[in-house]
């Protein structure tokens, strides 16, 4: 037999319980055809020496926002890495200043007060920028700064006469004037001046975030939310700058996209006096193939931990007297989720606050209770704080988690200052989610956190904040469990584990080369392994010199 590809001389850890080890792997047509002995003998057309390196499965992020992530790298960085005080994000705003025209914009992304100190201001950016149009937008994606040349641009001179939006804040001095933080809903407000994003520039931004993905292992990918401008995406035909993407070659990791909730809408009679709701021609989850597909439909119902704009039940540690917000009445979300199950969407709810996991666990029940549909495998994004009664509740409804490991380390210091010690033990659960039985995810929420693989399957597994405390540490999962979560589990989420998660016969050929064993290192230092190799469908994206 003559194949496409055959990669010879790996310790591959399949996953697969037939087969959990192999040496040598056969491509054809983009599928791995066999192992071993099983391609004994056979010719390829490409022959690659993998020289004893492991190899795992390639990685799957099911909650990462590439889009976002590539368009943040070609932004002015604002990490507390790069900007570690306030002072230092105005000394950056000013030198990107320096380089641009009177009238140009000036985009920033990834800072936190909760590490700088506080937030930016309106009156200080002003400074910084000579009188620019400035949006910085916070780590978390929920919240963002406005110079007072923004306002004006989107129609607020002098920052005056900002309105109040459900699901939203806007913070104000005594007088009404916004002072330039707006949040969740309100974001809306200044970012409308500036999007929906050309496609030319959504292209751009999607091919950065490949670029850096396939450095990182990642062959699959989620990207929660496009197409709805005013919550998330760039604008109403993303899913033509993905499919652009595609066809240029600038995106080669598979991605399935989440079209925003709020684009849905009534369709009208159908026929058999049936009505449908979603989006037009009837496309649903599950459309397109193994580049490119829609899958759940993505609603946040509240907003950010850090931000404490999270819908708790009870106020924050530090803010007794606030207790979030949800971004939509409750009612809505019900009856809107259930049009969307019953006419065939799998359902992705942003639900960080416990209060607000409730509001999403009252909403699958009732549309399964209206609308009995077998494995819909709804999921609630993020499942940040959660008591044992709703680890429970979510397992019984089969609802799929998906929590971030990655958030540990990167704003986990801040998320116990929001709760406390005590109820930072219920934060962003996975040993008691998987002792309960449910299925596990591997994600990042990049550009939120880091969104490499290697980075959050160490967090996972040890548990420490950039602080070096234990967050939770009784929630630590293994690095087999992490490694099957970023693989096999985050497949299970997007209805793919049928093709991808495992090497084995008939799947798609999708691993990564590391540098070490995941599974037989020092648990204290995955975080310093790194990916030699990615590939695709059997086809090489990205050598960093593994592959002979």
């Amino acid at each position: 037999m003559h194949l496409d590809a055959l990669f010879t001389d790996g310790r591959f850890t399949t996953l697969d319980a037939d087969r959990p080890t192999a040496h040598t792997l056969g491509v054809i047509g983009g599928r791995i055809v066999g192992l071993d002995e099983q391609v004994a003998g056979c010719t390829a057309d490409r022959v690659h020496d993998l020289r004893g390196a492991p190899v795992v499965p390639g990685f799957n992020d099911a909650h990462q926002h590439l889009s976002m992530r590539g368009r943040r790298l070609l932004q002015l960085d604002l990490h507390a890495g790069a900007v570690p005080t306030l002072d230092a994000l105005y000394a950056a705003v000013r030198e990107r200043a320096a380089g641009l025209g009177p009238d140009e914009w000036i985009f920033g992304a990834g800072y936190d007060q909760n590490k700088i100190g506080s937030h930016p201001t309106a009156e200080a950016l002003d400074a910084a920028a000579g009188g620019r149009p400035v949006w910085l937008e916070h780590v978390s994606c929920h919240m963002g700064v406005a110079s007072t040349a923004a306002f004006a641009r989107a129609g607020f001179a002098g920052r005056y006469g900002v309105p109040d939006l459900d699901g939203g804040h806007v913070e104000r001095e005594a007088d009404g004037r916004a002072v330039g933080l707006l949040q969740e809903t309100a974001q809306h407000l200044v970012t409308r001046a500036f999007r929906p994003t050309p496609a030319d520039a959504i292209v751009a931004a999607i091919a950065a975030g490949n670029d850096q993905g396939v450095t990182e292992g990642i062959t699959s990918l989620t990207e929660p939310g496009i197409a709805a401008a005013e919550h998330v995406g760039h604008g109403p035909a993303d899913l033509h700058a993905f499919h652009r993407a595609v066809q240029e070659g600038a995106l080669r990791i598979r991605t399935t996209v989440m079209p925003y909730m709020t684009v849905l809408h009534d369709l009208g009679a159908v026929g058999d006096g049936a009505t449908w709701f979603g989006l037009d021609l009837g496309l649903r989850s599950g459309f397109g193939d193994d580049r490119l597909k829609i899958g759940a439909t993505k609603i946040a119902t509240d907003g950010s931990l850090i931000g404490r704009s999270a819908h708790m039940c009870c106020g924050y540690q530090d803010e007794p007297d606030n207790v979030g917000f949800l971004q939509f009445d409750a009612e809505w979300l019900r009856r809107t989720i259930t049009e969307a199950h019953r006419c065939g969407w799998q359902i992705a709810a942003h639900a960080i606050g416990d209060a607000a996991v409730d509001v999403v666990l009252d909403a699958f029940e009732a549309a399964q209770a209206a609308h009995p549909r077998p494995d819909a495998r709804h999921r609630i994004e993020h499942f940040a704080v959660a008591s044992d009664r709703q680890v429970r509740r979510l397992v019984d409804n089969r609802v799929i988690p998906v929590p971030q490991g990655r958030f540990v380390s990167e704003i986990g210091d801040g998320m116990i200052t929001a709760l406390g010690p005590e109820r930072a033990e219920q934060c962003y659960r996975m040993r008691s989610l998987l002792d309960a039985g449910a299925v596990l995810p591997g994600s990042s929420d990049a550009p939120v956190a880091h969104g490499a693989p290697l980075l959050g399957i160490h967090d996972m597994v040890n548990r420490r904040t950039a602080a070096g405390v234990p967050l939770a540490p009784a929630e630590a999962v293994t690095p087999a469990q992490a490694l099957y979560a970023y693989t096999v589990g985050s497949a299970y989420a997007e209805h793919a584990e049928d093709r991808k998660g495992r090497l084995a016969r008939g799947m798609l050929a999708d691993f990564a080369v590391l540098s070490d064993d995941l599974l037989a290192v020092d648990r204290g230092r995955i975080d310093t392994l790194t990916v030699g190799a990615t590939v695709i469908g059997g086809e090489v994206v990205h050598d960093a010199g593994a592959l002979g």
